[in-house]
């Protein structure tokens, strides 16, 4: 068995904006294994800025994996225990070649085109026109969950954009979560919770700065809203560790993001966690190509949970791979009768 990696750089549609700034691009990068004539697939998905294997010796990393496949999945795995993008590449690439098909890593009635899985529309962060235009757009487009980032705006043009929807919607037509990615300071966090719960939203993901596991322990007591864990997750390495943040902070929800939490081991371990705590959860995609949308949906069809989930970022690019994903009335669907083009990679399949 032969492993490369290539590097890929991915080129939004639009500016997209977060708490942390605009992003124009993403890089990404893929891990391919040939073994004879079969052929396999992962996705690493770095996120700059966000991702606790942002780091300098990354592609090294990545070199010494590819050098280094014949270790096996286990002890590869426990290797890249700090690169947890590089585990999900390396995991969801050896599951690909193991396939019968190489893009079908979990064959079931999502790949056969059969059930869809629901989704929520994202709004992204930038002034109240643009956000305005989104969730207009998401409306029209059938999605009966919108997912809003805030805290980059006036809160009270924000508060006055999900009044807005709520005029028009109850909660009943229009599931509402918002995402403040720790835009409050602890000291307003609660007060703004409050005022964003008369508004019957869903959940509010990381309302405050990740590592203050005392305060978000006290706002999960105490807020109206329930609060989900996002970046909270990241750099949690160790199953003891793991469990320690959920009896500290009994969060109400938990986000999944495989490339920043260990890959689809780690979301294992978080989901047995927060069943033990009875806690809700699901499942995010950090903005990667269709190759790491396309694993991380199909693991998630297989986890059988009913709340929609965070899977709708295939359409933010101009050059992702095209792939059988398709969104359509607020779900991701599979068409099996579409084909993977990966000539963008220099090879065809």
């Amino acid at each position: 068995m032969t492993a490369t990696f290539q590097k890929y750089i991915l080129n939004f549609k639009r500016p997209s904006g977060t708490s942390r700034g605009i992003m124009n691009s993403k890089e990404t990068y893929f891990i391919i294994l040939r073994n004879e004539e079969k052929f396999g697939i992962g996705e690493c998905g770095i996120l700059r800025g966000l991702s606790i294997d942002d780091r300098p010796d990354y592609e090294e990393k990545l070199k010494w994996t590819c050098e280094n496949i014949s270790l096996g999945e286990e002890k590869l795995y426990e290797s890249l225990v700090e690169f947890p993008s590089i585990q999900f590449g390396i995991e969801t690439a050896l599951k690909s070649l193991q396939s019968k098909n190489p893009f079908e890593l979990f064959p079931s009635e999502f790949t056969r085109g059969k059930i869809p899985i629901s989704i929520n529309g994202l709004v992204w962060m930038g002034d109240k026109v643009f956000m305005k235009q989104q969730i207009s757009e998401k409306l029209k487009e059938g999605f009966s969950c919108i997912k809003m980032k805030i805290g980059a705006i006036d809160f009270k043009t924000e508060i006055e954009l999900l009044k807005s929807i709520r005029k028009e919607f109850s909660a009943s037509e229009i599931e509402l979560r918002v995402d403040a990615n720790g835009a409050f300071s602890k000291n307003e966090a609660l007060e703004k919770l409050k005022i964003l719960s008369d508004l019957k939203l869903h959940s509010i993901e990381q309302p405050i700065k990740p590592g203050q596991w005392q305060e978000m322990a006290l706002l999960c007591e105490d807020s109206p809203l329930p609060i989900a864990l996002d970046e909270e997750l990241i750099g949690i390495f160790s199953e003891v560790e793991r469990e320690k943040l959920c009896s500290t902070i009994h969060p109400q929800y938990i986000i999944l993001k495989p490339s920043l939490i260990g890959g689809l081991r780690g979301s294992d371990s978080w989901i047995s966690l927060v069943d033990k705590n009875k806690a809700g959860w699901w499942i995010t995609s950090a903005l990667e190509s269709n190759i790491g949308l396309n694993a991380i949906s199909q693991y998630s069809f297989t986890k059988n949970t009913t709340l929609p989930q965070g899977l709708g970022t295939g359409s933010l690019y101009t050059n992702n791979l095209e792939s059988p994903l398709e969104v359509s009335n607020g779900k991701l669907k599979y068409n099996p009768n579409k084909k993977w083009i990966l000539d963008a990679l220099g090879f065809s399949y």
